[in-house]
């Protein structure tokens, strides 16, 4: 990891006097729940390859019961023909793990249609809210293989069973994601990816942005078909990059200019590295019309990917396999991007943190030894082939996404858990010194780094991962001490920064958090059936001060600055559920779960 500098930061750090300790937000691991055959409470006779978890997404609250219920595919499943595929519905416990589960396959559920030998039904699923206006949640499933190559909108019953689906032919898809209602006509829309189309080239890959109708059909002359020969993308892919990996990520308008941002894979980009394109979306016609990638060395993406043939016959790490939105984790305002690169040594996942011109500004690992997670994943994983976001599915203010995985054929669903930390910078120029250190990158002695310059980000996972009270950070060099509680506060003389972890994972409040004992925001009525207010007693706003509203598929739909004492959001127009509220307010990043009726 090398370090580039905070040019802006480090100009504050070196002019600013301080008179009050900062806040930072910092979301950090909070344990995992390992659901596969027979763990995590998940229980359904898998044979060895069905695949299962190679592609899942939240699928809302299906049987009422006030928990986010999953939707997984297991594509190689055999009821009824050898890899006719399967999905099942996951009833979910606030703890991470299954309540219970509902097969749909060709012999359960109670789905009618006959699926071919290697159709690969449940290669790629999606929740799409309630499509057919029962108040239940609905889910998209795709079965790409001809003959009977279909996405179907599956209207579900209460207990998880087909109500009824509507099958649309002939479109490719080897995975799927919801992006939101990007067309505002009520209804989530939906990207298919196609890595394999020769459109172009061979295997060089395309998206369709799709769009359904009232009847849950595809509207064809809407759908948008972005590949080196159309959708405005041009130059820049080639044979075998396999565009559209397996899910894309909705970013929304991440650089403020009016245009949605789409992240795109491209998995088997530069010799099998991969890459991931940041699209600017037309409002109108959601064609291209600009794009950044990211890659190896390029565009601030600094880790080092591998190459060369991997076990199962691929090439390289496949940085971009799979992709997902996961809100704003650092507290910078700019929506940040879950990625993996699932062929790199076990899998390794990654947290990319954008800047709002499209470009990484770091990045944080979560792997065997990286994270804090503390996952023991095989040589062979796999990790992060498959990722999706979950939200605050125990109510208490952290969020959960979810990994695929699994070394062997039958699959496995790692449901990784985030909560915010707060890091309290201490007033002044200051360094723990005399307690234990945990973790550290510097040689006091020589003055001097024994390891990789680390950016802020990374060094909070250091504290994280090393379970540390204190935290010493440097912007001007990148080192980073991590200690003990025994540590006590000494004067810096180099300009470093101190910080105390004070990590929490307690409910976020559903009527009011307190900032510090001077500085309080207020967010009521919570729930609210229209109006939000955000109070604050600050009395002096600067252009910095804001807050920021997502949905639960993580896609910003509201953004707004804060400059008096008292702020109404309109939320009338949108749908019921829950949804998070972030505020930077004096420095001080904070997290609200609000919930519309």
């Amino acid at each position: 990891m090398r370090y580039y500098k905070l040019t802006t930061i480090i100009t504050l750090l070196l002019t600013a006097t301080f008179t009050n300790a900062q806040v930072t937000t910092q979301w950090g691991p909070d344990g995992f729940v390992k659901i596969e055959e027979g763990s995590g409470g998940f229980f359904a006779n898998l044979d060895a390859g069905d695949r299962f978890s190679r592609d899942h997404d939240q699928a809302g609250d299906i049987n009422g019961d006030g928990i986010i219920d999953l939707v997984v595919g297991a594509r190689s499943d055999d009821d009824g023909a050898t890899d006719a595929g399967a999905v099942y519905i996951l009833f979910m416990n606030n703890n991470g793990t299954v309540k219970s589960n509902q097969k749909i396959s060709m012999l359960e559920g109670g789905f009618t249609d006959t699926l071919n030998t290697g159709n690969f039904f449940g290669y790629g699923v999606a929740g799409i809210g309630d499509y057919d206006g029962d108040n239940i949640p609905d889910i998209a499933v795709s079965a790409p293989v001809p003959p009977n190559r279909a996405i179907y909108i599956i209207h579900l019953n209460a207990n998880g069973t087909v109500k009824d689906f509507v099958k649309n032919s002939n479109v490719t898809a080897q995975g799927l994601s919801a992006i939101g209602d990007i067309n505002n006509d009520g209804r989530i829309d939906l990207v298919a990816c196609d890595p394999g189309s020769d459109l172009g080239g061979t295997n060089i890959g395309a998206i369709r942005i799709l769009f359904f109708n009232s009847n849950s059909q595809i509207m064809p002359m809407q759908t948008v078909l972005i590949n080196p020969l159309s959708g405005g993308f041009g130059t820049g892919l080639f044979p075998e990059d396999q565009f559209g990996g397996r899910e894309v990520a909705m970013l929304g308008d991440i650089d403020n200019d009016g245009t949605k941002e789409l992240a795109v894979g491209a998995f088997m980009s530069d010799g099998g590295k991969g890459a991931i394109w940041i699209l600017s979306l037309d409002n109108t016609t959601f064609n291209v019309v600009s794009k950044l990638k990211i890659t190896e060395g390029l565009n601030g993406f600094t880790d080092t990917l591998t190459i060369g043939v991997n076990p199962n016959g691929t090439a390289g790490a496949n940085l971009g396999h799979a992709l997902c939105n996961v809100g704003d984790l650092n507290g910078d305002g700019v929506p940040d991007l879950l990625t993996g690169a699932n062929q790199q040594n076990e899998g390794w996942g990654y947290i990319l943190y954008l800047n709002a011109d499209k470009t990484v500004k770091t990045f944080t690992r979560i792997n065997n030894t990286d994270g804090g997670f503390g996952l023991i994943l095989d040589p062979q994983e796999r990790f992060s082939r498959s990722i999706s976001f979950v939200g605050d599915l125990r109510a208490d203010g952290t969020i959960a996404v979810n990994y695929g995985g699994g070394a062997g054929g039958t699959g496995t669903l790692y449901l990784l858990f985030l909560k915010p930390c707060e890091f309290i910078q201490q007033t002044g120029f200051n360094r723990w010194s005399g307690g234990n250190i945990l973790f550290t990158n510097w040689d006091h002695i020589t003055q001097s780094l024994t390891g990789d310059s680390l950016t802020f980000e990374q060094c909070t996972f250091k504290a994280f991962e090393n379970n540390a009270a204190n935290m010493t950070y440097n912007f001007n060099d990148g080192r980073c001490i991590c200690m003990d509680s025994t540590a006590t506060l000494v004067a810096s003389t180099e300009m470093s920064l101190a910080y105390s972890n004070q990590c929490f994972s307690g409910l976020l409040s559903t009527n009011q958090y307190e900032l510090n004992s001077t500085n309080q925001t207020i967010v009521y009525p919570n729930p609210t059936q229209s109006a939000l207010i955000l109070k604050t007693d600050l009395v002096s706003f600067s252009e910095r001060d804001r807050l920021q509203i997502f949905s639960i598929i993580g896609e910003q739909i509201y953004s707004s600055s804060i400059n008096s004492q008292q702020t109404t959001v309109d939320l009338s127009k949108y749908p019921q559920g829950s949804y998070i509220l972030t505020t930077s307010i004096n420095g001080i990043q904070k997290t609200f779960k609000i919930l519309k009726e």
